[in-house]
């Protein structure tokens, strides 16, 4: 497997399981974190939509492509961890 394969496995991985721990949460939590889950939810959509093809070309291409999910789930972490503060 590729570095970059592995990597944004990685990401996704670590970041699906922030999203699980937040959902279970956010069920009990404040309407202003709601809001927010909402956004990183379309974020979430969006990542998973995008790079699961391309990180099955990552070793071919994408070096902008994988540049551009890396940011998205970047801004997808930043996003959870504002969320927990907020529960």
């Amino acid at each position: 497997m590729s570095d970059k394969k592995e990597r944004f496995e990685e990401m996704v991985s670590s970041l699906k399981q922030m999203r699980d721990e937040l959902k279970v949460q956010i069920h009990l939590g404040k309407a202003e974190a709601k809001d927010e889950w909402e956004k990183l939810e379309e974020k979430w959509e969006e990542l998973k939509a995008r790079g699961e093809p391309v990180a099955e070309a990552v070793e071919e291409s994408a070096k902008d492509v994988g540049s551009a999910l890396e940011l998205v789930g970047g801004e997808l972490k930043a996003g959870y961890e504002r969320l927990k503060k907020l529960l």
